[in-house]
């Protein structure tokens, strides 16, 4: 008889979001089969520091409850409270000086997740390309970029490491004609 191998579960000590591990614990306790009330003494056992300190705030009858266990935590670690925060910082994200345009727009996706988890996808592809285009530092670079008009991130993160690649490359061949022209006539 073929029994199905148990997964393992990561445990939460509130250091890490909230969001991440209730999405691992969803794969896994579906993955291994698991009813409400074993999924509720399964989290119990995974909580750890001031994740576990959680408990003393439900009653002891409730803690084999599911829902009052995650609406808890949820309360406690989760980033729902933090929407407005994440938007905030997204209106506000500005490339650093020698941050490449990959690692922005690895935050700028990041942050979308946050401040916009329940939007739908055509709606999150577009806002974080703009976000995108509105956080690129270098003037010339955002100015192409927007004129693009870009559908979704991908795009916009393509289009200027394009355009980023071929002013260098217009600087350098400039920079050869101009050293060329003073060999010729010196």
């Amino acid at each position: 008889m073929y029994s199905r191998p148990m997964v393992k579960s990561l445990t939460f000590d509130g250091q890490t979001s909230w969001t991440v591990f209730k999405t691992q614990f969803d794969v896994i306790s579906s993955t291994n089969g698991w009813n409400n009330r074993v999924k509720a003494s399964q989290l119990v056992a995974l909580l750890r520091g001031s994740a576990a300190e959680v408990l003393q705030g439900i009653p002891s009858d409730k803690l084999t409850d599911l829902t009052t266990i995650e609406k808890a935590l949820e309360a406690r670690f989760g980033d729902s409270h933090l929407t407005q925060f994440y938007r905030t910082e997204l209106k506000t994200k500005r490339q650093k000086p020698g941050e490449s345009l990959q690692i922005l727009a690895a935050d700028v996706e990041r942050l979308m997740s946050l401040a916009y988890a329940e939007c739908p996808q055509d709606v999150l592809d577009r806002l974080s390309a703009q976000c995108f285009v509105d956080a690129i530092r270098d003037e010339d670079t955002q100015h192409a970029t927007r004129l693009m008009d870009a559908k979704d991130l991908k795009s916009a993160l393509a289009y200027s490491m394009k355009y980023e690649a071929a002013k260098i490359v217009s600087k350098t061949s400039r920079n050869v004609r101009s050293l060329e022209i003073e060999d010729f006539t010196g």
